[in-house]
């Protein structure tokens, strides 16, 4: 079964960055639930967004520091940009989650405390996959294997994704692929 060696040899070495990165999304999730429980009061949509803006700066770090260590390091503006920017995609998956609670189902933030808890962990649960891919997909590059993956991380983050694709643009992701098919 040639297909399966590939795919365990991926998945071993899958694994220490997803234990790391449960470990610090763990740590994340109970600061994020006990500022949410503290702000309820102000509503549950509020405390949401308040605590994934609070949560996003120390999960950057951590996951910089220790999951992804061995990435590639590109511009700090880059990352934290386009990490903050994907926890607003994890936010909104998030607080939507909530808002579907609130609006759709008619809980109330005095009666239904446990059932936003109920409904904020579904939404985590949605966000925290979506982060992962993510993060190792656009956020912190891959180790260079050939060498061309260090002009890729001299990108501009306010470039945007558009340019990681974009094949006439100089040391883009498809340009540099384009060039290796050369």
């Amino acid at each position: 079964m040639p297909s399966a060696q590939p795919l365990t040899e991926r998945l071993r070495r899958l694994a220490p960055e997803a234990v790391a990165f449960g470990i610090i999304g763990a740590g994340n999730t109970l600061l994020y639930m006990a500022i949410t429980w503290l702000a309820l009061p102000i509503g549950a949509v509020k405390a949401s967004i308040i605590a994934t803006v609070v949560t996003t700066t120390l999960a950057y770090l951590a996951n910089r520091y220790w999951t992804y260590r061995h990435h590639t390091r590109t511009a700090l503006r880059r990352e934290y940009t386009l990490f903050f920017g994907f926890n607003l995609v994890g936010m909104v998956i998030q607080s939507g989650m909530v808002a579907v609670g609130k609006y759709g189902f008619g809980l109330t933030e005095t009666d239904d405390e446990l059932m936003f808890l109920g409904v904020t962990v579904i939404g985590i649960a949605i966000a925290t996959i979506f982060r992962f891919w993510a993060y190792r997909t656009f956020v912190f590059l891959k180790p260079p294997v050939d060498g061309h993956e260090g002009e890729i991380a001299e990108l501009d983050a306010t470039a945007g994704l558009a340019e990681l694709s974009a094949v006439d643009v100089p040391g883009s992701a498809a340009e540099l692929d384009a060039r290796l098919k050369r």
